[in-house]
């Protein structure tokens, strides 16, 4: 991949986190913070994900800030719904859609290239925006997370799968149990 210029990176963790069932591997946050800046033009990196009373997700925004991630957080809200089976259930939710637009379009005069981690298909208006402001647009996306709405997108997005440098970036997902929260 090559960059044009100056760039911000924004990282959808709960996006990512959830990549893990399909790639059968953890993304590390830290070796991929490391990879990022092997990229000389990326100057900023930007993690968002939720805030809650659970130790897993306090610990993954500390470890977020220690790496040197800008991060962007705000509280969990959780929805009670019914389950398939029928059962009442709490579902957390917690979507950074609009901060990271809104982060993209406040930056547009400093950077020439954003990549964003994940695919979510609200994000194609995001991209078409960027796009007709002249701004490289790579969106990182793991395999079956993409969505329609951005693929889509017929010039000016340069889709990344993450298989192509997963090798240098994660960690053995752990066949039960399983780490952290999203």
């Amino acid at each position: 991949l090559k960059l044009s210029g100056k760039t911000a990176v924004f990282i959808d963790w709960a996006n990512v986190y959830h990549w893990k069932d399909s790639l059968k591997k953890i993304v590390d946050l830290k070796k991929l913070y490391r990879y990022l800046l092997t990229y000389k033009q990326i100057k900023e990196i930007n993690f968002y994900f939720g805030t809650d009373v659970h130790p897993a997700s306090k610990s993954q925004i500390k470890r977020a800030q220690q790496i040197g991630c800008r991060v962007v957080t705000k509280p969990v809200k959780y929805i009670r719904t019914r389950a398939e089976s029928g059962e009442w259930v709490n579902l957390r939710k917690c979507d950074f859609d609009l901060e990271i637009g809104l982060d993209c379009f406040e930056r547009l005069d400093k950077f020439n290239s954003f990549i964003v981690f994940s695919g979510d298909g609200d994000f194609a208006t995001l991209y078409r925006r960027l796009i007709a402001k002249r701004k490289q647009t790579v969106v990182v996306f793991a395999q079956g997370h993409l969505g329609k709405e951005v693929r889509e997108i017929k010039r000016g997005v340069f889709l990344c799968v993450i298989k192509n440098f997963l090798s240098k970036i994660a960690k053995k997902y752990p066949p039960t149990g399983g780490q952290g929260r999203d």
